[in-house]
């Protein structure tokens, strides 16, 4: 991740926030990818600002093939032993997911979170649809801008949050599959809370 929920972070930044022994985040994979990508059939994947590595675990011990990437050495590091911990196998690249290109187009590019200011975000999206194979899908959940007022949690900056007309209007020839502003339940010592979420999925025509 380049920029999470306190804001513009740089890579040495994310370093020392990973630095400690506990996951950061939950060693579970995001909700959405668990509940949208479950019946997607393996292939190779990315998972781009893949922080400490959740959604790239889930999807290798799903059979997928995954690319984890992410300018934090040290979560790239959490990632690595997380997937130990599971028994499976990812390849991690320490690199800016704002410049970094893939050597192929894959079959799955997931950005789960990758909280980036516009002219970044906007590149990103961009470059990623462009890396999906025919038949492959494109996965973004992210805070929606709508959170900063109306929901819970996230960054405190609209400028680093994502909307869904923005992230399909970037997509080029994706055939867009989901496109919402889905609601996420988070539970808080005062009760639960909703938090408000980009979710839009793509895919290439065959």
């Amino acid at each position: 991740m380049l920029v999470g929920e306190t804001g513009g972070m740089d890579s040495a930044q994310w370093d020392e926030r990973y630095s400690t022994s506990e996951l950061i985040w939950t060693g579970r994979a995001n909700r959405f990818v668990e509940t949208h990508l479950a019946e997607l059939a393996p292939g190779t994947a990315i998972d781009l600002g893949t922080g400490e590595g959740r959604n790239a675990v889930w999807l290798a011990a799903r059979g997928w093939t995954v690319t984890a990437v992410d300018f934090s050495e040290v979560g790239l590091d959490k990632a690595k032993r997380l997937a130990a911990e599971h028994g499976v196998s990812i390849l991690t690249v320490h690199a800016d997911a704002t410049t970094w290109t893939p050597p192929s187009p894959v079959d799955l590019v997931v950005l789960s979170y990758l909280q980036l200011p516009g002219d970044e975000r906007r590149k990103v999206l961009a470059h990623a649809a462009t890396w999906v194979a025919p038949g492959g899908t494109l996965f973004v959940v992210a805070h929606d801008r709508s959170n900063v007022t109306d929901g819970y949690g996230g960054p405190p900056s609209p400028e680093v949050c994502y909307t869904v007309e923005e992230t399909t209007g970037l997509l080029g020839d994706l055939e867009v599959i989901v496109a919402e502003v889905a609601e996420r339940d988070v539970d808080t010592p005062g009760g639960t809370r909703t938090a408000l979420d980009t979710l839009v999925i793509a895919r290439r025509p065959l």
